[in-house]
């Protein structure tokens, strides 16, 4: 599921490019606001880097600060080798945000990145104590449903044709050899992960579940976005756009107007639930 437009999804790029404080290997901050009472992190889609949030970020700032996550295997962690396992990218993104959740966090995550998203803030309840302010899942069926998915295990050009279905980049990139083989692996590694991920039971969260979807998304139909309501005791929504699975770029602006709203009437939480 790699990005849209004419960015590479996974080369050697400035990944911090807008500069921020307090980045590091997975976290990136392009627009910084120390007074936003949230946090909202953002986790992209398979193949895709923290850079698709540039402009998310932008538009969310007089709301939440958001600290976008940069997987490893992309732009400018292209050297190292991305991580087959959900478990392992939540574990890893579980650690590295601890230091940044001095104030409420809430998740954004797209395809892949929901189910990092709710993977991340099931540790955060289980082993900081830590609620989440919501989490926006977009893009994806819930984790209780599932889909036999191969695409893994495809040839190159096999992979390369499930995202130019997908209409995740523009396919004169995929048409460039030297684009394409320093897309491959972060994308061979990412669908591993994500197809191989099998949900494991466990006491529901506390947070609020918000998932928005295109309509005419062939990843994740409406009846499955409505299965992520039984992964939380806190109140459910579900929104949806005109588009496909990648409908976020026709509507940013329509997007961070939903999760501002709903991250405001959502109360701060007290020391104890924190």
């Amino acid at each position: 599921m790699a990005e849209r437009g004419s960015e590479s999804t996974a080369g050697p790029a400035n990944g911090s490019s807008g500069g921020a404080e307090r980045n590091t290997d997975w976290v990136r901050r392009y627009h910084p606001n120390p007074h936003a009472p949230f946090r909202l992190v953002a986790l992209p889609h398979a193949g895709g880097s923290a850079s698709y949030f540039f402009r998310f970020a932008e538009l969310m700032a007089p709301t939440a600060e958001v600290l976008a996550i940069q997987y490893p295997g992309r732009q400018d962690r292209y050297a190292e080798p991305p991580m087959p396992s959900v478990d392992l990218l939540a574990d890893a993104v579980h650690q590295a945000l601890r230091p940044f959740a001095d104030r409420p966090l809430a998740f954004f995550g797209h395809s892949m990145g929901a189910v990092i998203s709710y993977e991340v803030a099931r540790r955060f309840e289980a082993g900081d104590g830590l609620v989440a302010q919501g989490l926006f899942l977009s893009g994806r069926r819930s984790p209780t449903v599932h889909r036999t998915e191969t695409v893994h295990q495809r040839d190159d050009e096999g992979l390369i044709a499930e995202v130019t279905a997908l209409s995740g980049t523009d396919s004169a990139l995929l048409r460039d050899p030297g684009m394409v083989s320093m897309v491959l692996p972060a994308l061979r590694g990412d669908y591993t992960a994500i197809e191989t991920y099998r949900h494991r039971p466990g006491p529901p969260l506390r947070a609020p579940l918000h998932v928005l979807l295109g309509d005419v998304d062939p990843r994740v139909d409406e009846e499955e976005g409505r299965a992520w309501a039984q992964l939380s005791e806190g109140p459910f929504s579900l929104h949806g756009f005109t588009g496909g699975h990648f409908y976020l770029a026709d509507h940013w602006e329509a997007v961070a107007k939903e999760v501002a709203r709903a991250l405001a009437s959502s109360p701060l939480p007290d020391a104890a639930a924190r």
